[in-house]
């Protein structure tokens, strides 16, 4: 019994140790989030989807457990995830509103109870490997990115959800430690969400979205990062119909916005993601995955973002971002002071 005794208070150690470790982690991404100028020779990477691609391929189910430990184990920053609700009110971790692409399941999400959920496995995009994973609840991901990873939830559901969201949050003890975002591009809009902000309490960060096809008055862009005072803001970069790659940012990567970026003290967003359903190069001006992943051009599109003033880059390559952004200089190894 004397060893037995012993082995366990081994193990409750040890794995306290670990635990400690992680959280040191977590404290020193969120030192870099909250002081962008600081740390603006270092671009922050964010898992798209949980990071469920790598190598260019569907390797985890986007929005699972196992998406999340590569994304940690790359070192990425962030982990976006997706939110759908079930037929009882619960919040989960999807995509679609449909179970069809993701899971061994059909039909609506919002017609299962999450009890029916555990009945569907998550599925790997591309291949169809139907893996043990079955949808997680929002608190049960947020359980497992704690003290790990940062998250940031991309509301699928209205803005009057936000609230319940935050509630979630801090009953998973992830306060400080997760993102809820929201597209601005008025006056009208942004009272929408002070009213909501006002209502959602303690412990959660507000991104706003800005989209250039939008927002073209940076002043705008001052306001409301002046009134929110976030720690980044995603700016969303569209390719024009016919037009090629871009050459330039555009007017929320120009030096009015990084100026204002810089007086505000937060980070340039920028995807480089695919968007489902349109042409190629859509997204970031045609310098987007596509063409550092299957074209084999990494410096023009993590290169060319960084160089515009990125410092966050949410990406569908994560690792593949993360080394090139190692080898080229742009990340600043952690435990190093700046």
């Amino acid at each position: 019994m004397h060893f037995i005794a012993v082995l366990a208070a081994f193990i409750v150690l040890s794995c306290g140790a670990a635990n400690a470790g992680e959280v040191r982690r977590t404290a020193q991404i969120l030192d870099r989030l909250e002081n962008a100028n600081h740390w603006r020779d270092h671009v922050m990477v964010v898992a798209h989807r949980g990071g469920g691609v790598a190598d260019g391929r569907g390797r985890f189910p986007e929005n699972s457990s196992a998406a999340v430990e590569h994304a940690v184990s790359v070192g990425a920053e962030m982990v976006e995830i997706d939110l759908q609700r079930t037929r009882d009110g619960v919040l989960v971790v999807l995509h679609d509103q449909r179970l069809d692409r993701t899971t061994t399941c059909r039909g609506p999400v919002a017609e299962k109870t999450f009890a029916a959920l555990a009945a569907c496995r998550l599925v790997v995009e591309g291949g169809g490997r139907v893996t043990l994973e079955t949808v997680p609840s929002l608190k049960a991901m947020l359980e497992h990115t704690r003290g790990r990873i940062l998250a940031n939830v991309d509301n699928k559901l209205g803005l009057d959800d936000l609230p319940a969201i935050a509630a979630v949050v801090r009953a998973a003890g992830a306060d400080g430690e997760v993102f809820v975002k929201q597209n601005l591009w008025s006056a009208g809009k942004v009272a929408e969400m002070r009213r909501v902000a006002e209502r959602m309490g303690e412990g959660v960060r507000f991104m706003p979205i800005m989209a250039d096809d939008a927002v073209r008055d940076i002043a705008f862009l001052e306001q409301v990062t002046r009134e929110f005072a976030p720690d980044a803001v995603e700016m969303i970069n569209w390719r024009r119909e016919g037009m090629g790659i871009a050459e330039e940012g555009g007017i929320l990567f120009g030096a009015r916005a990084r100026a204002v970026a810089a007086r505000g003290d937060w980070h340039l967003w920028v995807n480089t993601i695919v968007i489902g359903g349109k042409p190629t190069g859509f997204l970031a001006g045609g310098r987007g995955d596509e063409l550092a992943v299957h074209a084999g051009m990494p410096a023009e599109t993590y290169g060319f973002w960084a160089e515009q003033g990125a410092t966050m880059i949410q990406t569908d390559a994560p690792s593949q971002a993360i080394e090139w952004l190692e080898k080229n200089g742009y990340r600043v190894p952690y435990g190093l002071t700046n």
